[in-house]
């Protein structure tokens, strides 16, 4: 008689083996599938493309004259430009941020009088653009031809003529540092609004001083949160200015703008002022990333490394891992017998 063979479906067991079908439902049964990301992949292909094209371009465009660039970009005249923005940036963020912490607690004050004279400075100041604040200082003698001392509406005992004592640079640093006070003002009132009121309530509890508490409590706990807003400040008053060219200062952009006044060379003298924004605002993120480190130590204990730790760290990695391989391979030894 001939025989038959029984034949189960796929995934069954044989007839005979013991074992029991797995359900339909088994995770185990199923076939994985990646995932395709069709179009990240094209999104990712026409950004390699546009980039590669601009850089192509900047190699290749005969406009962007890079021997005209290599000439400029350190020369003495650039340079010192460049040290002229570092000194306008640098004095006005000092007295700027000094000022607005002050008009910050004044904001914060219990005083009508001083809210109200804090509110009305930040109004005032953020309202009028920086280049009529900076044309007003540059010509404040012909508003106030005398600067003195002597009493409140009474004799004067010293004066000085405003020109001979308000120069160029000074206006502009006035007039930088007058219009950064009052962005500084909302950047750090924000920072210490945000520490928890319980704080100073437990310190006045213990009877800390009141200076002593802001300066010990309120103010290392508020720079985690006023330090990024600050440092976009600062960025954003380095390349700010630029507005005193219209003071005929010899900052950066105004003299990239004599150099290719003179010669014509317009697009490389301002690749050369591009060049040297890039470079200064690079390192002042730096700084910021390491401030913002230093002042988030007791929030995160553990913090990740640094980038020069990484790159130390990689190159620990690549030493010992050099080490091991020139290192001779000793073979083990049998055991309960000689080699």
């Amino acid at each position: 008689m001939p025989s038959t063979t029984d034949t189960a479906p796929p995934g069954a067991a044989a007839p005979g083996s013991g074992q029991a079908p797995p359900p339909p439902d088994d995770p185990a049964s199923l076939r994985v599938v990646p995932a395709r990301h069709h179009a990240r992949w094209a999104a990712a292909l026409a950004v390699v493309v546009l980039a590669a094209q601009f850089v192509h371009g900047l190699a290749t465009n005969p406009v962007w004259e890079w021997h005209v660039f290599r000439d400029y970009v350190l020369s003495e005249t650039i340079v010192q430009a460049v040290r002229v923005t570092l000194q306008l940036t640098a004095y006005a963020t000092v007295l700027g941020f000094l000022l607005g912490t002050v008009l910050a607690f004044m904001r914060l004050s219990r005083s009508p009088v001083l809210r109200t004279v804090a509110w009305t400075y930040i109004w005032v100041f953020r309202s009028i653009p920086m280049i009529v604040q900076l044309v007003f200082w540059f010509n404040l003698s012909a508003l106030y031809q005398e600067l003195g001392v002597g009493i409140p509406f009474g004799p004067v005992f010293w004066s000085v003529d405003s020109n001979s004592l308000i120069g160029t640079i000074g206006a502009a640093v006035i007039g930088l540092s007058l219009r950064q006070a009052a962005y500084a003002a909302e950047v750090v009132r924000g920072g210490v609004v945000s520490v928890d009121p319980g704080q100073l309530e437990a310190a006045a509890a213990l009877g800390i001083p009141r200076l002593r508490q802001i300066r010990r409590i309120v103010l290392p706990q508020a720079m985690r949160a006023i330090l990024p807003t600050a440092g976009n400040e600062t960025i954003g008053l380095l390349k700010g200015t630029s507005v005193v060219y219209v003071m005929a200062i010899g900052e950066l952009f105004y003299q990239v703008q004599v150099v290719y006044g003179r010669n014509g060379r317009v697009i490389p003298l301002l690749l050369v002022a591009t060049a040297w924004y890039v470079v200064l605002t690079s390192l002042l993120s730096v700084a910021q990333y390491y401030v913002e480190r230093h002042f988030a130590r007791g929030a995160d204990r553990t913090p990740p490394p640094t980038p020069l730790e990484r790159a130390r760290r990689l190159a620990r990695d690549v030493r010992t891992a050099a080490e091991r391989r020139e290192r001779p391979v000793v073979p083990p030894k049998p055991l309960g017998g000689k080699p």
